[in-house]
């Protein structure tokens, strides 16, 4: 499976974004899935994750009740609706599939199928 973030940009403080992770090559319906986020110089940060169906999520702290995770497997789709943006919420922001399905799992190294992140800018 192939996986594409796309919709970050330049916002300032207080604002919001909506990040998309499309899925090509096969379904990805049976997969866990989680948003991560990473700073030049520092690891992989876990963000949010889903499981399967869409009905359970899990988030880090510093981001609870301003992010929202869901997913539209009609669409092969995972999204992330990121509100109230700080300018620590800047970085570049991945996708990726969980290896087991265990939505809990907030290591980068329970996850594969990495695709190309896109950069938020949190910035007056």
């Amino acid at each position: 499976v192939q996986l594409q973030a796309s919709g970050g940009g330049l916002v300032q403080p207080g604002g919001s974004l909506r990040l998309s992770c499309a899925a090509s090559g096969r379904t990805i319906s049976r997969n866990a899935m989680g948003w991560f986020r990473q700073v030049p110089g520092k690891d992989r940060e876990f963000v949010a994750s889903i499981n399967a169906s869409g009905v359970r999520m899990n988030y880090a702290d510093s981001v609870k009740g301003r992010f929202t995770i869901r997913r539209d497997n009609a669409k092969n789709t995972v999204y992330l609706q990121m509100n109230n943006l700080k300018p620590e919420d800047t970085a570049v922001y991945f996708c990726a599939t969980n290896r087991i399905g265990n939505f809990y799992q907030t290591s980068s190294a329970d996850y594969i199928n990495w695709g190309q992140g896109t950069q938020v800018t949190v910035s007056s």
